[in-house]
């Protein structure tokens, strides 16, 4: 675990080394992060992260979200993807199991053009299956908001895995105040820090 006067004191590359898997696959974010130093804490951190996204044009944001691999998929993903699925049993699906999840998959690429995304910690495989019925019923648009908004909570449990509380928590202090985005796509002005 890192400090944040451990972040702030280190050079891009590292930085990037260290930050790079917060969002799946795109190192880039934490590039364009490290120019935004000194942070005051992992909040301020984290809403920098976030800040970075939201400024993305569709096209990125859009490649952000097809970065992810599908849930319960025995495809090749990375190492944090992998712990994520194992910590809800993703990684041991039944047969039946398997199936089901792989027909969800399908069905919401098929719709939407991208995979369904979910902070896993957050659920159960059995809360995972009731969001993936519920949200195949959304529109593009709603979805969209939603898989950036899980993202960023997946981005939260990562963060959170790489930078030490200490001194500076997790707090909703700090600098940068962004509005962000719940599960129904509507504004949250509500700052929770990390």
């Amino acid at each position: 675990m890192y400090t944040i006067a451990d972040l702030n004191q280190m050079d891009i590359d590292t930085f990037a080394q260290v930050l790079g898997g917060v969002f799946e696959a795109t190192p880039t974010i934490a590039r364009l992060a490290w120019s935004q130093r000194p942070f005051t804490d992992a909040g301020d951190l984290y809403r920098v992260l976030i800040g970075i996204v939201q400024a993305m044009e569709p096209a990125a944001q859009l490649a952000l979200i097809r970065a992810h691999p599908d849930l319960g998929s025995r495809a090749k993903m990375t190492d944090a993807s992998l712990q994520e699925q194992a910590s809800v049993g993703l990684d041991q699906l039944t047969a039946a199991e398997y199936d089901r999840f792989q027909t969800l998959n399908q069905a919401y690429w098929d719709k939407f053009g991208f995979p369904f995304i979910i902070a896993v910690r957050n659920h159960t495989k059995a809360s995972i299956l009731q969001e993936f019925e519920r949200r195949l019923q959304h529109t593009e648009a709603a979805e969209r908001q939603n898989a950036l908004a899980e993202i960023y909570q997946i981005a939260r449990f990562r963060l959170a895995a790489i930078v030490q509380h200490g001194e500076s928590p997790f707090s909703s202090g700090g600098r940068r105040d962004l509005g962000m985005r719940g599960k129904d796509g509507a504004e949250n002005q509500k700052d929770e820090g990390l």
